[in-house]
Formats: C-alpha cells, sequence, structure tokens
C-alpha cells in the first residue's frame, strides 16, 4: 500500500490583495519597517537629522538657482517656501520608491526562508519613509513663522492629501519593486527616471508657466496634482480640483496594475534574488 500523498500549492489568483492577511502579518510589517529605518541610518555622524538636511538643502539650491538667478515666478509668495510646501510630498514619494526598488534584493534571505505576504516587503520600504515626511513638516513650520503664513482652514486638506501621496507611492513603489525583483537593470534606472520625473512635476515652477494648453498634460503626472494641492494648503491658495481628481484616478488605475504584476512576479522572486 502506497504513502498517502499530499500537494501543497498556493492559490494563485490574477488579482490578490487581502487586507485581512496584511494585518494578520502586521507585526512582521511593523518589523521590518522598523529595520528598514535603523538600517538607513545606521553608522552616519548625524543620524535622523539627514530627514530634515535632504528636503532644506533642496530648498537652498533651488532658491538660489531658480529663484533668485533664473527669476522663475512663484505665484506671488518667497520663493523658498513655494518650493519647499512641493518639495515635501515630492521627497517622500521620491524616497519612497528608491526605498523599493532596493526592496527585494535588500530582503532576499528572509523570501527564501518563510512565507509572508511579499507585499509587505514594498510597504515596509514606504512605511520607513513615513518618519522623514513627518519631520520635515517642523521645518515648514519654521518657514511658515519666519514668513508670516499663518494656518487656515485649507491646511486641512493636508490630511487626505498626505493619504493620497502615500497610496501613489505605493501603487508605484509595488511595481518597481517585482521589476527591480527580477530586471536588476531597474535599480540603475529608477534613480535616472526619478531625476527626469522631478522636472516634468511643478516642483520648482507653477503649472501656469507652461500656459493652460500643456497644463492639463502636466497633470496626468498624478504627483503634479499632489504637490499642487500640498503647496495650495499649505500657502492657502485655490485648488485646483481637476488636477487632485485626475491624480486619484490615475494612482487607483496605477495601483491595480503594480499589484497584479507584483503577484505575477512574485513566485520568481526566490529563483533570481
Amino acid at each position: 500500500m502506497q504513502p498517502e500523498l499530499t500537494i501543497i500549492k498556493s492559490e494563485k489568483r490574477v488579482f490578490s490583495f487581502s487586507l485581512k492577511e496584511l494585518f494578520r502579518y502586521k507585526d512582521l510589517l511593523y518589523f521590518l519597517t522598523k529595520k528598514n529605518f535603523i538600517v538607513k541610518y545606521k553608522q552616519t555622524l548625524i543620524g535622523v537629522s539627514w530627514a530634515i538636511i535632504q528636503p532644506v538643502m533642496q530648498m537652498v539650491v533651488f532658491s538660489i538657482l531658480f529663484g533668485r538667478f533664473a527669476k522663475i515666478p512663484s505665484d506671488n509668495v518667497p520663493y523658498p517656501i513655494f518650493v519647499f510646501s512641493a518639495l515635501i510630498p515630492w521627497t517622500f514619494f521620491a524616497n519612497s520608491l528608491s526605498a523599493c526598488n532596493n526592496s527585494i534584493i535588500n530582503h532576499a534571505g528572509l523570501i527564501n526562508k518563510v512565507y509572508f505576504p511579499r507585499l509587505l516587503i514594498p510597504f515596509s520600504a514606504i512605511g520607513s519613509q513615513l518618519i522623514d515626511f513627518g519631520l520635515s513638516f517642523f521645518v515648514l513650520i519654521g518657514i511658515m513663522i519666519y514668513y508670516h503664513f499663518s494656518v487656515c482652514w485649507a491646511f486641512l486638506m493636508i490630511f487626505p492629501l498626505t493619504l493620497l501621496t502615500i497610496f501613489t507611492a505605493t501603487g508605484f513603489g509595488v511595481f518597481i519593486a517585482a521589476l527591480s525583483g527580477i530586471y536588476r537593470d531597474f535599480r540603475h534606472i529608477i534613480p535616472f527616471f526619478l531625476s527626469i520625473w522631478m522636472f516634468l512635476t511643478p516642483v520648482i515652477y507653477p503649472p501656469s508657466l507652461l500656459g493652460s494648453k500643456f497644463e492639463f498634460i502636466l497633470h496626468l503626472n498624478p504627483m503634479s496634482g499632489i504637490v499642487t494641492g500640498f503647496r495650495s494648503a499649505i500657502l492657502n491658495q485655490s485648488f485646483n480640483w481637476t488636477a487632485l481628481v485626475l491624480a486619484l484616478i490615475i494612482s487607483c488605475l496605477f495601483f491595480i496594475i503594480g499589484v497584479f504584476y507584483f503577484n505575477k512576479a512574485e513566485d520568481r522572486f526566490a529563483d533570481v534574488v
């Protein structure tokens, strides 16, 4: 009599995104997020201070090059706060994508040993950037006090805009994590791509600089609507709701694409990392 043979295999679905399963592994998500943050600033002289120095130095350089020398318009507000209000969401987004770019490779040992929802890897990479994102608001408060900008009701839009930024970073980050996990070329392509993407986003210039003819095309970039939304909330300007709705729609679409491709690629991670 032959012994009974039991074959265990995963249930393969085209689109698999279970909040219930992710919540069951919430302790692992917390551990991975904490580890990513600690490793990021390990053996640095000034530690987490880099989270503040990076956007501040960018603000100073952009203010000198584009505000003073290039004379780029800033919607009649001081250029430093104009550019810093956009750097807050952009820096978080760019750093999140950079972290996701290396996330699968950095966790190769864990992937090869135990089962857990692989989506936790890019999620934890993005989560570790939230602390930097929060610290940048302390700098923003200081700049607002210096330039005598008061907080008004529009500032409350920061909260839904923050959720939209996280959602957008998650969609693109999951897609990039899967690509970089299989094709090592993307580890070199993504930093170059992000540099170009920043200039296609109205971080250092207002959308009106391009004229109404190209403004709609500019807002097909979801970060364009998010950046202008943050700027409007901080500087108490009118919101471009068309740009925000477009950002939400495109972010939802890319989240679906990102999770779909990640589900399709994750079975290959253990073989290629």
